[in-house]
């Protein structure tokens, strides 16, 4: 096989640790340099990675692992309510498996979070760090996404947990939050393609049992007073068309001396040319 089809495809793979397995896809095995290290939102796993994983592995190996408790990955073993902090040293394990020292970081909503403490625990293993989408909620916000957005799901042989994740993916392009369903609440995105949608759903119900303890600890993270920790070279982005777009001023004035754009977003192919072209330049620019 030559280079350029090993980076022109995903392969999966799995990496011990004593909760199980984290699963993981990666790209451009082929590819020197740092590698870059991607942790998905909730409440999917890195298969909604993959787009921008394949564009950016022309130039470094691209790793995208699952959260405990997402995707293919082995549920927390923590209890219920485990804080971010777990999910960031289950990650480094998981790399410490897979021989990764030192690597570039990006990380979106959830995986936002994640790889903050990443960075915050272990800076001199992050070389560039790139936070995609990071909310940043007033207590009464906090408050109502912790009660309200994701709950268990329960299984029955009506098979009714199949209705409500469909539903649940879905209404997220629609409304924000998702369960507020009246037009005060009503987002403009429109829905992605069947396709994407229907990979969405799977991912999140071969986690039914656990996709939601990944995203209560994103919702109690305290990003007011952990942001401001990091410190390594961070840029800090933001979709045009992400709901979190609201708090970006504020989130990247958390982070002393980072960066920080708007960018086209991934919802289209033109998108995600110009997105990957603004991470490129970022994480491709010389050390200081």
């Amino acid at each position: 096989m030559t280079g350029s089809q090993t980076s022109s495809r995903i392969r999966r793979g799995f990496a011990d640790i004593a909760e199980g397995q984290v699963h993981f896809r990666t790209a451009g095995e082929d590819r020197g340099g740092t590698p870059l290290v991607m942790l998905h939102a909730s409440p999917g796993s890195a298969k909604m990675l993959e787009p921008l994983m394949l564009a950016l592995a022309g130039g470094r190996r691209v790793i995208g692992t699952d959260t405990l408790g997402n995707g293919d990955s082995s549920a927390p073993q923590a209890g219920d309510k485990p804080p971010i902090t777990y999910f960031a040293d289950a990650h480094l394990r998981a790399l410490d498996a897979l021989g990764l020292e030192t690597f570039d970081l990006y990380g979106t909503h959830t995986g936002a979070n994640i790889a903050c403490e990443i960075a915050i625990a272990h800076p001199r293993r992050v070389r560039r760090l790139i936070l995609d989408g990071v909310s940043l909620y007033a207590p009464e916000e906090q408050a109502d996404m912790l009660a309200n957005y994701a709950p268990g799901v329960t299984l029955d042989l009506n098979g009714s947990q199949l209705h409500w994740i469909w539903h649940f993916v879905r209404d997220v392009y629609l409304f924000w939050p998702w369960y507020r369903r009246d037009a005060a609440h009503r987002r403009n995105l429109g829905l992605p393609s069947a396709e994407e949608l229907h990979d969405k759903v799977v991912e999140v119900l071969k986690a039914a049992r656990t996709y939601h303890i990944p995203y209560n600890a994103a919702f109690a993270y305290d990003k007011s007073a952990r942001l401001p920790l990091v410190r390594v070279p961070t840029l800090v982005a933001c979709a045009k068309s992400d709901m979190f777009a609201e708090y970006f001023d504020r989130v990247k004035d958390l982070i002393p001396g980072s960066e920080a754009l708007l960018t086209p977003g991934t919802g289209s192919e033109e998108g995600l040319a110009g997105t990957v072209a603004l991470f490129e330049a970022f994480l491709n620019r010389p050390a200081p």
